[in-house]
């Protein structure tokens, strides 16, 4: 017996052609023509090798039919035969084309014994062929399924192992070693109470000893392991064991999945719940649920306790019973309509709890089916006695307190009337000096005619100084009647008067560059003179605060905050710290140092009050270096 060839020695690979040859692969017409050569080239080599007569023609010619049949199939393996046989009987023998045989009963049993031969031998080989092409075929499946196995055990999302009963590895997949955080050469070296929690060992080796006693078949259970970084991984462990065909157990099969992802959530959902008591304890809140077609209510987490109510389940007439009865009927209509979601379910009524009546405020949304009919209502309940109960307190001392109130009044009218009093004496005695010094400047300009341009400049210049400074006067008596007398609300223009005050500013100080943008048409319904000694105080302070900016920018325009127009005054010169804007409307309260910029730091607050006057309010923003910016309502409703 030759002795098999050693694999990829020639032979071996010629017999695996061999076997792998598939006769389908090429087409039939050229698998005949190479069985036509064949035929033709054997019957070639039998008369020339040997004479016709000296026997096995046949011989020769089968080995042709069985070589077109490895090649080329069945089919093709019988035309080599029919082929071989004319040659046999007609082209072998001289004189060819003529019948080889001179006994035809012989030709007859000759060729029907070869024909069933080859048959026999064709038939052989092609059903050798298909049962190769099955095996093979069978072989590649058998590899695939192979292979799927391998990649479900290697890539699989869940961590696998295979181990022997005393516990060391027959294999692991990298998804295991990577959800303790070792390499697959660490982990082959450790055994798996390396990295098993002490307090899970023996829960699991004694659910082994179950398994392997064949009390169970297989086990699961929540499993803690230690990572290699030293933090607890949480995981879900199945174990099965496989038997042999005695009922012996043979190996191990673990299933790991990591879920502490999951006990994370856990446990974040039991300190939310936790946290969620503690809230409802502290905001004394009652969460419920409420069946909508059986009509009852039930608190959830306990939390009917908080509010000290008697059970967690009520039905909707046991509530209705408990209800005061002047609030039975608003609670009716108001809850119909919200299950109809025709209004929101938020109501405050009193419930009476141990001969106790109790107010609450209770607020509930629902949940709908595809129809929109409302299947049930989640809600919070809060017991707000306490606060009902101060409230009847604080109506009780209103009520004494506008007694007192209109007695302060009176008193402060009293007050106010001698305050006034004393201001038009001060403002008197202010008058006569200012009268005194205007009238010898106008004596010193009568008397000396002759004077130069600068003396009469100096005299011009004390009258109006003394003219202005009696009107301020007159303008802080006014402002201090504001509170008494009625404001006469007239058409004024903001543009004009900003336009009119800043050319005034820019010939009183023509060394200045100043550039100022009035938008055009701000009007507002005010008094007129009190406008006026607001933009003078905001656009002088714009003009003062803007001295140290090469290129000046004074800016008066409108916008709509809320639906309410707001005019605005902004620069960009010395600006402000917004820390400190508090003091900016303080009387006498100056945020830059004299040396700085001059003034006496009254204007603003003169602003806020003229301002407040009329009912509006007075913001102001600004930055060190970069300017500032006052915007001011004037329309608002008065107060009564």
């Amino acid at each position: 017996m030759t002795p098999p060839s050693p694999p990829g020695s020639p032979l071996q690979r010629v017999w695996q052609r061999l076997a792998d040859w598939q006769p389908d692969r090429h087409s039939l017409w050229m698998r005949l023509a190479v069985a036509l050569v064949i035929t033709l080239l054997a019957a070639w080599m039998r008369v020339a090798l040997a004479p016709a007569e000296s026997g096995g023609r046949f011989i020769t010619l089968s080995l042709a039919a069985a070589i077109s049949a490895l090649y080329g199939g069945f089919r093709v393996g019988m035309f080599s035969t029919v082929l071989g046989m004319l040659m046999i009987n007609f082209m072998l023998v001289k004189p060819y084309f003529s019948f080889a045989f001179e006994n035809p009963v012989e030709a007859f049993w000759l060729n029907l014994w070869h024909l069933l031969t080859q048959l026999v031998v064709v038939g052989a080989i092609a059903l050798m062929q298909r049962q190769n092409r099955h095996l093979r075929e069978a072989t590649v499946l058998i590899q695939q399924g192979k292979q799927q196995l391998e990649d479900t055990f290697e890539q699989g999302a869940t961590g696998m192992t295979h181990s022997h009963l005393n516990g060391e590895w027959i294999r692991i997949n990298q998804t295991y070693c990577d959800i303790f955080g070792y390499t697959k050469d660490e982990m082959l070296k450790m055994h798996f109470r390396d990295f098993t929690h002490p307090d899970d060992l023996e829960v699991d080796l004694a659910q082994f000893h179950r398994a392997l006693n064949d009390e169970i078949h297989h086990y699961s259970f929540e499993k803690r392991y230690i990572h290699k970084l030293g933090h607890v991984v949480w995981a879900y462990l199945t174990i099965s064991l496989v038997r042999k065909a005695t009922g012996e157990a043979d190996y191990v099969i673990a299933v790991v999945q990591d879920i502490s992802a999951l006990k994370n959530a856990e446990q974040a959902l039991r300190t939310s719940e936790h946290l969620l008591r503690q809230a409802h304890e502290l905001a004394g809140l009652a969460s419920w649920q409420a069946d909508v077609a059986a009509r009852r209510f039930t608190t959830l987490s306990g939390s009917h306790e908080i509010l000290g109510l008697p059970q967690a389940d009520f039905t909707d007439a046991e509530l209705l019973a408990l209800t005061h009865p002047e609030d039975r009927p608003q609670v009716l209509r108001l809850w119909a309509l919200a299950v109809q979601g025709k209004a929101e379910y938020d109501i405050e009524y009193r419930l009476q709890f141990d001969d106790e009546w109790r107010w609450f405020t209770v607020r509930a949304e629902f949940e709908r089916d595809a129809q929109g009919r409302a299947v049930r209502a989640l809600g919070v309940t809060r017991d707000v006695t306490e606060r009902k109960r101060n409230e009847m307190e604080i109506q009780q001392l209103n009520a004494s307190l506008e007694q007192r109130i209109d007695g302060r009044t009176r008193a402060l009218k009293a007050a106010y009337d001698e305050l006034e009093s004393y201001s038009y004496a001060v403002a008197h005695d202010l008058r006569s000096p200012l009268r005194i010094i205007n009238g010898f400047a106008q004596a010193l300009r009568e008397d000396n005619p002759r004077l130069d341009e600068g003396s009469q400049s100096h005299l011009a210049r004390i009258m109006g100084a003394s003219k202005k400074m009696g009107e301020l006067i007159d303008g802080l008596l006014t402002l201090s009647q504001f509170s008494r007398g009625d404001l006469q609300r007239k058409p004024v223009n903001i543009s004009s008067i900003a336009t009119r005050l800043l050319e005034e500013f820019a010939s009183a100080d023509p060394q200045r560059d100043v550039r100022w943008e009035i938008e055009s048409d701000l009007t507002v319904m005010a008094d007129p003179p009190l406008v006026e000694a607001l933009m003078q105080n905001l656009l002088n302070n714009a003009w003062k605060y803007t001295a140290k900016t090469p290129q000046a920018l004074i800016r008066v325009h409108a916008q709509e905050v809320q639906g309410q127009m707001r005019f605005c005054v902004s620069d960009n010169g010395a600006g402000f710290d917004m820390a400190r804007a508090n003091k900016l409307f303080q009387p006498f309260q100056r945020l830059h140092m004299p040396h700085e910029f001059a003034g006496l730091g009254i204007g603003l607050a003169t602003s806020l009050r003229i301002v407040q006057r009329h009912g509006g309010s007075m913001s102001a923003s600004g930055e060190p270096g970069k300017g500032a910016m006052f915007c001011f309502s004037l329309y608002a409703p008065l107060s009564a």
